[in-house]
C-alpha cells in the first residue's frame, strides 16, 4: 500500500478549520481551484468526502468531525509519522457486532408500526450497541437533516426535499379505501358513484380540503362529502372503526393499523407514491450509516404488510 501524502495534512487542518474551500485557499495561499484540486485528492486518498453541500455552504462528514482535533494536533506534532497515516488511510468496513452507536430515524407512526419491531430486532442480534430512536414527522422539512439533527428520514420525494439529499426507495404504495366492517360499501361492487355519495374523513397534516381524490373525482363528474378533516392516518382509521366515515389511506403505510378494518381497491385511478429512504451526503461513506441503511431497506424489502385479495 503506497503512503498517503502527508502535507495534505496541513490541507485538511485548513479545510475543516475554514469549513469552506475559498478560507481554506485564503489562509495557506492558495488558488480556490487548487484547493479544490486538493480537496478532490484528500477524499480519494481518505475514502470519505469530508465537506459537502448543505444549502449554501459546506458541512462536515462525522469522519471529518473525528478528524478536526486529530489533525489539527498531528499538524503541530509532525513526529507522529505512523498516526498521521493512519489519518489518511480510508475507513475500513464496520463490525455491527462492536459497534456503539446511536441513530436518529424521523418517520411516520405507520411506518414505525410496520416495520420497527422487526428492525429492532436485527438490531438486537447483530448490533447489540447500536441505539434507533424514531422521532415524529410534523413536516417534509429536510433542514434536520442538513444539521445533523437527524441520521435518516423516510417519506415521500416531493418539491421540498432539498436537492443534494440521497435516496433510497424502500416500496412503493397505493391507496385503497378503508370502512368498518358491516359498512355498505362493504357489499356490491364498489363503483366510483358509490364512493362518493358516501361521507369521507379526508387526511391533512397542513388542513387542506382537497386532496387527490377530489382531483380524480372531478375528471369523472363526482363530489364527496368531507365529514371531518384530521391530520394523520391512524386518527382517520379509529374514527372510521366507530363511524359510517370512509377514509382512503395508503394500504401498505397502514397495514399494522388496520386491524377488522375492511380495505377496498378504490374504483377510479390514483397515483401511487414511492416510499424513501432519506439521508444527508455527509453520511454517505460513513461505514456504520451505511451498514444501517442496508439493514433497513432489507427490511422493508421483506414486505411484513398484509395485501389486498
Amino acid at each position: 500500500m503506497s503512503t498517503p501524502d502527508l502535507n495534505l495534512l496541513i490541507t485538511l487542518d485548513a479545510l475543516l478549520d475554514e469549513g469552506s474551500v475559498a478560507g481554506a485557499a485564503r489562509r495557506l495561499g492558495l488558488s480556490p481551484s487548487a484547493m479544490s484540486r486538493a480537496l478532490a485528492r484528500l477524499r480519494e486518498t481518505t475514502g470519505d468526502p469530508l465537506l459537502v453541500r448543505a444549502g449554501r455552504g459546506l458541512v462536515p462528514t462525522p469522519r471529518a468531525l473525528l478528524l478536526r482535533e486529530q489533525v489539527g494536533r498531528l499538524v503541530q506534532e509532525a513526529e507522529e509519522v505512523q498516526e498521521a497515516e493512519e489519518v489518511l488511510r480510508p475507513r475500513l468496513e464496520v463490525d455491527p457486532a462492536r459497534l456503539e452507536r446511536t441513530f436518529t430515524l424521523r418517520a411516520s407512526e405507520g411506518l414505525v408500526e410496520l416495520f420497527g419491531a422487526a428492525l429492532l430486532s436485527r438490531l438486537a442480534a447483530e448490533a447489540p450497541g447500536v441505539r434507533l430512536h424514531f422521532l415524529a414527522k410534523p413536516d417534509k422539512e429536510s433542514g434536520p437533516l442538513r444539521s445533523g439533527e437527524l441520521d435518516f428520514e423516510t417519506g415521500v420525494i416531493s418539491a421540498t426535499t432539498a436537492p443534494e439529499l440521497r435516496t433510497q426507495a424502500l416500496f412503493q404504495d397505493h391507496f385503497v379505501a378503508v370502512v368498518r366492517p358491516g359498512h355498505p360499501l362493504c357489499d356490491g361492487p364498489l363503483t366510483a358513484s358509490r364512493y362518493a355519495e358516501a361521507r369521507h374523513v379526508l387526511v391533512s397534516r397542513r388542513g387542506q380540503p382537497h386532496s387527490p381524490v377530489d382531483e380524480a373525482l372531478a375528471k369523472l363528474g363526482l363530489t364527496r362529502t368531507v365529514a371531518t378533516l384530521v391530520p394523520g392516518f391512524a386518527t382517520a382509521l379509529a374514527l372510521v372503526r366507530g363511524s359510517d366515515l370512509v377514509a382512503t389511506v395508503p394500504e401498505h403505510h397502514c397495514a399494522a393499523l388496520l386491524g377488522d378494518l375492511v380495505a377496498r381497491p378504490l374504483p377510479f385511478t390514483l397515483p401511487g407514491i414511492r416510499v424513501a429512504l432519506l439521508w444527508h451526503p455527509r453520511l454517505d461513506a460513513d461505514p456504520a450509516h451505511r451498514w444501517l441503511r442496508t439493514l433497513i431497506r432489507d427490511i422493508c424489502a421483506q414486505r411484513p404488510y398484509r395485501l389486498l385479495p
